[in-house]
């Protein structure tokens, strides 16, 4: 039986879940539906989730219809969960985009599908809410055309717009624009297949469209559109077909050698850890044991594969499986199994743009309190775990206050502890303006370490992150010398990485090159220790001399106004330090667009209701850094940060 591995992606209440839900339905996986507002849903399991009725977590089902096992996995709509659906993103075969009829295309929704798109994945698309009063069809349409994509085709039609009774009826042969528009697309994307046409149009007949509708959608060139109701029922068999038929099924060598990535790490009643991962290619059986993150190794006690509903006891998970592994007692979110998949190792979403301070109600459970968190990171890495050395205190990343809150009450509900959270502030990071060159010789005063470290940093491409290159030229030596050298220069580049976190401002160094000049020591007395003291004083020397320019995120921003108030928005946004571009004057709306930085966005919120007489309605998403206009903020840095050689060395010695 063939595999397919779905994501179900939208925009908060869009209806992903309920359409899940419904698509269990129609399986036969489930003999109920679930509902959202009643915490009834197969995927959302969490206490807090049936609460507040948003998904929080990843969560995967399984259903099989006409010969293909579907491996179902709902993700968060809410922005501030992002991070679970860039995990989801890295396993996917498919995936179905859905849009409300009734507000359409939104921010979130603009986010996901440029990044589908980036990844070629490929999509469909599924306008839920057919039902609902206020529902447009034509309008959604253009608005998925001009916002999303035009590489679109709406495959039937709606009819009872914004009735209980409204439907979806599919097109067939018999209807000409349908045809004729579907010619029109797939002839855009392939020359061979126009030139088919242009020739002979009775050579390409109903079956060849459908034939070449499902290769471009599987190579994500073309988006099948599809109308309906998760709540009736309306338009989801058609849907289903279109799941079968035009998205591709998982590939994947069994015999070959292990791939897999871990998505979702979770806890098990006893504490244990369980990792759900994605198979490309071999098989994992029980008592395997698997090596992951560089030297880590753990041996599987037990498998369980997603199969019609559940997951259920299996000897080994195959290439292009879902499955659940045990006994991993180290692995963490993200991780690659076996050989590694380059494009599971980079972020396809804006890293957390937030920080907080978490602060124990009871000074006593400061400990635990770190040990809930860590587990927390294991579950979600982006969240950032850092330990202020100066002020004592636990800091998180966030994307937003949901997220914060939401944190909150599962430090509660899980872990038994109450915490409060200091005011929010925005992650600035640093760039290097300038090169900068930096050496410290073994021996030579006022280097009180047994080793040579040289180095060289410059700027690199905006987000491009941290590079490191090697420019020493190890020779002809002994092997076990090689060995040790091999050992000294790993403890260099793990150190710069590690550096870089705090530069001259406090903020983490970014999208820069790290070039290690000169590497010296002396046998057999320099160990890696050395390395890992020296090489902090000779980078930030050298970032001194680059200098650097602290960068605040910019937030892309939407708003929907009366017109009427647009002469008052207007000076509030400048003052907000915000960028708006030309206003879009639609009858008694008015549509503005710009851009805003970040930590301006909580203010613009505020004011809006009484701006716009409640009527306001903003949407924002990230969109890129910039250098901060003005005085550039700081933060504390740690005691081990050697901006201050002198206070650095007299820690290091303190440490000793």
């Amino acid at each position: 039986m063939q595999t397919l591995n779905l994501g179900i992606l939208a925009h908060v209440d869009a209806g992903k879940t309920s359409l899940t839900e419904r698509l269990l339905f129609a399986a036969g996986a489930i003999d109920e539906i679930g509902s959202v507002d009643d915490g009834s849903t197969q995927t959302d399991s969490m206490a807090l989730e049936r609460q507040r009725g948003i998904t929080i977590k990843s969560a995967v089902v399984s259903f099989a219809i006409d010969g293909v096992t579907v491996n179902l996995i709902d993700t968060p709509g809410h922005p501030d969960f992002i991070a679970e659906v860039e995990r989801v993103l890295s396993v996917l075969d498919g995936a179905v985009l859905v849009i409300s009829a009734v507000e359409g295309v939104q921010a979130q929704t603009r986010v996901l599908m440029r990044t589908l798109r980036r990844l070629r994945i490929p999509t469909l698309i599924f306008v839920n809410k057919i039902d609902r009063g206020g529902a447009q069809d034509e309008r959604t349409l253009r608005d998925i055309s001009e916002k999303l994509t035009p590489a679109i085709m709406p495959m039937g039609s709606v009819r009872d717009l914004g009735a209980r009774a409204a439907g979806f009826t599919t097109y067939g042969a018999a209807d000409d624009a349908f045809t004729t528009a579907l010619t029109d697309l797939l002839a855009s994307h392939d020359d061979a297949f126009l030139a088919t046409y242009v020739n002979d149009e009775t050579a390409v007949p109903y079956h060849r469209l459908r034939d070449e509708l499902a290769a471009q959608t599987k190579r994500a060139l073309a988006h099948p559109v599809f109308f309906g109701s998760a709540i009736t029922g309306a338009g989801v068999d058609a849907l289903i077909t279109g799941i079968t038929d035009l998205l591709p099924a998982a590939e994947g060598d069994v015999d070959g050698p292990v791939s897999a990535n871990v998505f979702k790490v979770e806890r098990g009643p006893a504490g244990e850890k369980i990792a759900y991962v994605r198979v490309f290619s071999g098989t994992v059986r029980t008592r395997d044991r698997l090596r992951f993150r560089g030297d880590n190794e753990g041996k599987v006690t037990a498998v369980h594969v997603f199969d019609r509903g559940s997951a259920v006891t299996r000897a080994s998970v195959t290439a292009g499986e879902i499955g659940k592994l045990w006994g991993l007692a180290d692995v963490q979110v993200g991780d690659a199994i076996g050989a590694s998949r380059t494009a599971a190792e980079y972020h396809h979403f804006a890293p957390p743009t937030l920080e907080t301070a978490v602060v124990p109600r009871h000074p006593e459970e400061k400990g635990a309190l770190h040990v809930a968190l860590a587990q927390l990171a294991e579950q979600d890495p982006l969240i950032n775990l850092r330990q202020d050395d100066l002020r004592q205190e636990l800091f998180l990343s966030l994307y937003g206050e949901v997220q914060k809150e939401v944190i909150q009450e599962t430090l509660a509900t899980d872990f038994g502890i109450d915490v409060d959270f200091r005011e929010t502030t925005t992650i600035c990071f640093e760039r290097p303006i300038g090169t900068g060159v930096a050496v410290e010789i073994l021996g030579k005063e006022p280097n009180p370490f047994l080793a040579t470290v040289g180095l060289r940093i410059e700027p690199a491409a905006a987000g491009s992150g941290v590079g490191v290159k090697l420019e020493v030229k190890v020779g002809s030596i002994p092997l076990f010398i090689y060995k040790a050298v091999e050992e000294f220069q790993k403890a260099i580049e793990n150190t710069v990485r590690e550096t870089l976190r705090q530069g001259l401002r406090g903020w983490q160094v970014t999208d820069c090159t790290v070039t290690i000049t000169q590497s010296g020591y002396t046998s057999p007395e320099s160990t890696a220790r050395d390395f890992r003291l020296l090489t902090p004083m000779v980078l930030m020397s050298a970032l001194q001399q680059a200098g650097t320019v602290v960068c605040e995120p910019v937030h892309r921003f939407h708003l929907d106004v009366p017109a009427d108030t647009i002469g008052t928005i207007l000076p509030v946004l400048a003052r907000l330090s915000a960028v708006p571009r030309v206003p879009e004057i639609r009858g008694p709306a008015c549509v503005l667009e710009g851009e805003i930085p970040a930590a301006r966005v909580h203010e613009l919120q505020r004011q809006l209701h009484a701006l716009t007489r409640g009527e306001g309605v903003l949407e924002f998403a990230f969109d890129h850094y910039e250098p901060v206009r003005g005085a550039p903020p700081s933060r504390p840095r740690s005691d081990l940060n050697p901006i201050n050689r002198k206070e650095y060395l007299l820690h290091v010695m303190r440490r000793v």
